[in-house]
Order: structure tokens, then sequence, then C-alpha cells
């Protein structure tokens, strides 16, 4: 049988079988027998990486970084981030990117030409390592940016498994329907060994570069049964406790395939608007919807304030967001209404301009608000030490103007109240907060509460019982 096959297609059937299982036989179904590996497992797994609740992301433009833009740039500067307090590092794409139809400058990260190499622009395998292993030894987990939905059209694929890409009717590779994304192609998921090879680019890095997890682009693009087929085979290799995979994207069967987080869309959007002057009260709304079908309390909504996407096309936090104050009164609700909160190249340090990332666009890491950087290193500590705001239940009383909310777990209560306006307001406490005391969070200051509160422009307040 096999001379009447290339090869090629037996190695592809031969990949394909090994990740669904079918060349391993098993004494049960009880029993099964994790399937061997074609790679080698590099360093040791990191055993520390955070259940889902407690992570803190720290997200890598690259290029932006550092003067460098390349992975050695980043390990230079893991104390830095490994002072915000965050326990997740993010990396966007490492790989090789297209250079055919390409998007303009160096190039979309997203437009991957190999799967399973390191982009020369950014480094080598070794480069990659020494970066894992660094923000291992510094207590971080490390996750890298996927892109499956799509790949660049210089990728090896285009020519040699044609079948993996969606086409037209006239057999024409196309790109992703109704994106205008032109410097990629649509592949498709009704194709099995596509699956198996997107698979084993996932199970190559883990193993060859020890990383922990995955933040996968564009993933509502991609269907529900890959990504349950994905996580199951990526869960073989390291437990489901110690793997991180972060959809970028809104759909909650994302976390009935394995997921443990989503991103939060809705979220920013509503905050966006709730900054044009909409009423404070549409963000517990959007909590609720984005919540709504999730019946598992592990799971997670990312929050942000901005990333790589927005802060390019629609701004930096203090443009967004009212200047410096505005941004972390913002961000105070994102990192503690039921979230996991991502921090963004330079936001902590107050670097208010928007980052490339289809060139090199460095941070200027000498120009550095510190009582900006000290405020958020204080919103991440606290949330380390909070049981209640990393895994508590969510009750809100917002009201037009005051962001207002209470996380509670056991016997600790916190109570979050940001001022989301650019003038000093009134807030009327609910009959169950009135003449109450508590402790302030940050200065351990005794607070007593009366009926209302006044809370001047952007000022929020973090208190605990």
């Amino acid at each position: 049988m096999l001379k009447d096959i290339t090869m090629k297609n037996y190695i592809n059937t031969l990949i394909l079988f090994l990740f669904t299982g079918t060349l391993f036989c098993c004494q049960n179904d009880d029993d099964a027998t994790t399937p061997a590996s074609l790679y080698e497992q590099y360093g040791t797994p990191y055993a520390n990486v955070p259940v889902s609740e407690d992570a803190s992301i720290y997200q890598v433009n690259i290029r932006a970084f550092s003067e460098a833009g390349n992975l050695q740039g980043v390990t230079d500067r893991l104390d830095y981030i490994q002072s915000l307090g965050v326990n997740v590092l993010y990396l966007m794409p490492i790989y090789p990117v297209g250079v055919e139809r390409s998007a303009g400058g160096l190039g979309s990260p997203y437009a991957v030409q190999d799967y399973k190499a390191v982009n020369p622009e950014f480094g080598t395998l070794e480069d990659l390592r020494t970066l894992v292993s660094a923000a291992h030894e510094k207590g971080m987990a490390v996750v890298l940016d996927f892109v499956a939905n799509h790949t660049a059209w210089d990728n090896a694929w285009i020519t040699e498994h044609p079948e993996y890409y969606q086409q037209d009717a006239d057999g024409n590779i196309i790109v992703p329907p109704g994106t205008g994304w032109n410097d990629v192609a649509q592949l498709n998921y009704d194709n099995q060994e596509l699956r198996a090879s997107v698979i084993d680019a996932l199970s190559y890095w883990l193993y060859t570069a020890n990383v922990d997890g995955y933040r996968m682009d564009a993933a509502d693009y991609v269907p529900y049964t890959f990504w349950n087929e994905a996580i199951t085979a990526l869960e073989k290799i390291k437990s489901d406790k110690n793997l991180l995979m972060l959809a970028e994207g809104g759909r909650t069967d994302h976390f009935k395939a394995g997921f443990d987080y989503t991103f939060g869309f809705d979220f920013f959007g509503t905050m966006e608007r709730v900054f044009e002057g909409e009423p404070v009260t549409l963000l517990q709304d959007s909590n609720a919807k984005i919540y709504a079908d999730v019946y598992d309390d592990s799971k997670r909504v990312v929050k942000y304030t901005t990333n790589h996407d927005v802060n390019l096309s629609d701004g930096t936090p203090m443009e967004l967001f009212g200047g410096v104050k505005g941004s972390v009164a913002a961000f105070v609700v994102d990192a503690y209404m039921r979230s996991v909160p991502m921090i963004y190249n330079g936001q902590a340090i107050g670097f208010n301009e928007r980052l490339e990332f289809f060139t090199k666009d460095p941070i200027d890491w000498t120009n550095v608000n510190e009582e900006l950087l000290a405020e958020y290193k204080q919103i991440i500590a606290f949330r380390n030490e909070s049981t209640a705001i990393r895994r508590g239940k969510l009750a809100s009383y917002s009201s037009d103007d005051i962001a207002a909310f209470t996380m509670t777990a056991g016997e600790e209560q916190v109570l979050v109240l940001s001022n989301l306006r650019n003038k000093s307001v009134k807030y009327i406490l609910p009959a169950g907060f009135q003449n109450s005391t508590w402790t302030n969070a940050f200065t351990g200051e005794s607070v007593s509460l009366n009926t209302e509160l006044n809370l001047e422009s952007y000022k929020y307040l973090i208190l605990t019982k």
C-alpha cells in the first residue's frame, strides 16, 4: 500500500494519525495513553503556571519593546515586567513573516510564513528558549501568539498543500471572507490533514521552547470542533493545570472547547462609550452579557484599556480614557471586575504614543511616569493578595457616573468605587453600605461611610472588610 502513495502523503497521514491517537492502542477508554511525541522536551515544564483566575498578563509587541526590536530586548527587561506583579508574559507572533502580498513595512506578524521557525528579525530558537527560561525563573508563564485562521501567501503550504486552504469556485485560494485582510490566505478546517498539521505546530513549541500556552488570534473565525480537538491534544502534553489558553474572541463556546479566557471586546468598546458620556451602568450590563453563558467560575474574560490593535487603531489609554488619571480609573475597573487584566507595552510607564507593529517603533524607556508606574504596581499587587478580587462573586451597584461593585469570597469583601468622569461626583451609597466601616486597601486607613460619598475627578477607592 505504501508504494501507491508518495512519501509526503505518508508523512502527512502519519502526523494525522499521531495526533488523533489512532496509531496507539489503550487498555480501555479510561486508560488512555498519551501519544508519543515527535519532539524532545526542552527544559523542565514550568510547574507554577497560574490557575486561570489568578493570572495577570503582560503583552509584548516585540518590535516596539526595545531599540533592538528582538527577543533579547525582551529578556533584558524582564525585571521591569516582573516588578509589575504580572505572572503571564504574552509574546506577539515570533514566526517568520510573509513577503508576498505584504501589508507593508516589515510585514504583519500575523502573516505567518512558517509555523515552526523563529523570525530571524527577532533572533533564534535559542534566544526564545533563553527568554522563556528566564521568565520562568522570575515567576512568569509564557504564552505565544498563534495564528490558526490564516497564513502568509508564501507559506510553503500554499504550494505543497493547496487543499489546506479555502478556495473559490474557480479553485483560487481566498483571503479570510469579509475581512479585507489581503495579505493572508484563509485556511480550511474541513481538511483533517490541516487540523493535524496545525496541532503539530502547536505541539512543537510546547516541547521545543517549553512555552506554557497560547493566545489564539482571530479565534472566532476557527470552528469549535477544531479548538476542542486541539486543546485536548495539547492537554496530553501539559496537564490542563499547566496550560494557559486565551481565545482572542468572544464566543462563549470557546470555554466549552477548553479555553481559559476569552477577549473583552464588548467591555472595551463599552468603556470607550462611557468615556464619551454614556452611563457607567453600561459596564455592568456588558459584564453580565459577556458572562451570561459561562457556567464555570474559573473561566475569565481578559479586560484591557489597550492592546496592540486598539492602541494603533483607536488610541492610547490616555487618549481614550481622560489622560493619566482617567486611564487608571478605567484600568481599576478592568482589573477588578471579575476579570483577568492585561497590560500592554509601555502602558504602565505612561508612554503615550500609538505603537506600530508592522515596523520597528521603539518605546522610549527613559521617560517614565514614576507615579503612574507605582499605581499600576499597587493595583496588581492588591489583586495578587486578594482572593475576593481574583475569585470572588461580583455584585454591581454602579450609577451613571461611578463604577461601583463588590467582590466577595468567604469572609473577605472588597468594595470598588471608581469615578469615570472628569468632574467631582456625589454617589449615594446602597443601604447595605451606609454607616459602615471599611479599610482602605492601599493605605490601611480606616474609612467610615455614611449615606453618600463624594469622589473627585477620576478618583477611585478600594475598600476592604
